[in-house]
C-alpha cells in the first residue's frame, strides 16, 4: 500500500523511536489513540484524568517533559491509515508504553480491537466514543482480550491505565488514592450543604 509523504514520515518517526534505547523515565507510559480528531471531545477526558494525576504529555520525543510519568496522543485510523495503526501498536512496547487507551466511534469502531490484538500483551482499554460503538469495541473473541469502558468514558479508561501502572509504582497508587479521597470529600461536602441548606436553596445555587 502506498503512503503519502506526511503519513510515511509519521510511520518512520514511530519506527525510529522504537529503535532507540531510551531510559524508561524518558518514554511515555500511556498512549492515547483515537480514530479521528473528531473523537477528541470525548477522548480529552483521558488527557484530563492523566494530567490531574500528575502525568505530562509528550509532544517532542527528543525533549521529553521533566515529569516522571508521561503520555502521548495520536490520531490513528484503523480504516484510513491501517499501516500507521499497525506500526503504532506493533512498536508500542519498544517505545516504552505500558498501557494504551484507544477510542473510536461509529458502528465499525475497530481501532481499539485491532490495537489490542497487535500490541498484545500490552493492556488496551477501549473507549466507545458513541453508544453505537459499544458492541464493536467489546466484541473481541476469546483469547484476544480488551478492557472496555462505557461509551464516552475516556476519563475512566485513563484511570484504569494508571491502576495497572500503580501495581508497580507506589507513587501512582498514592496519587490514585488521594484523587479518590478528594472525590469522596466532594460528595460529603455536597451532602452536608444540601442537608443544612435545604433542597430549594441548594437547587437554586446549583442552577445559577
Amino acid at each position: 500500500m502506498t503512503c503519502s509523504t506526511e503519513l510515511q514520515g509519521l510511520i518512520d518517526d514511530l519506527t525510529a523511536e522504537a529503535g532507540r534505547d531510551r531510559p524508561t523515565k524518558e518514554t511515555p507510559e500511556v498512549g492515547i489513540v483515537m480514530g479521528s480528531d473528531s473523537d477528541l471531545e470525548v477522548m480529552s477526558g483521558a488527557h484530563d484524568a492523566l494530567t490531574e494525576l500528575g502525568f505530562a504529555e509528550v509532544t517532542d520525543s527528543e525533549n521529553p517533559p521533566d515529569a516522571r510519568f508521561t503520555f502521548e496522543t495520536y490520531v490513528v485510523s484503523a480504516h484510513r491509515t491501517p499501516g500507521l495503526m499497525y506500526v503504532y501498536a506493533d512498536s508500542a512496547a519498544d517505545r516504552g508504553l505500558d498501557a494504551i487507551v484507544a477510542g473510536a466511534g461509529g458502528k465499525a469502531a475497530d481501532l481499539p480491537n485491532m490495537v489490542a490484538s497487535i500490541a498484545f500483551p500490552i493492556p488496551t482499554i477501549g473507549v466507545p466514543v458513541q453508544e453505537k460503538s459499544v458492541d464493536s469495541v467489546i466484541g473481541m473473541p476469546t483469547g484476544a482480550p480488551i478492557v472496555a469502558v462505557d461509551a464516552g468514558k475516556s476519563f475512566n479508561a485513563a484511570l484504569s491505565a494508571v491502576q495497572i501502572l500503580a501495581r508497580e509504582h507506589d507513587e501512582l497508587a498514592d496519587r490514585l488514592l488521594a484523587s479518590h479521597e478528594e472525590r469522596q470529600d466532594d460528595v460529603a461536602r455536597a451532602s452536608r450543604e444540601l442537608h443544612e441548606r435545604g433542597t430549594p436553596a441548594y437547587r437554586d445555587e446549583v442552577e445559577e
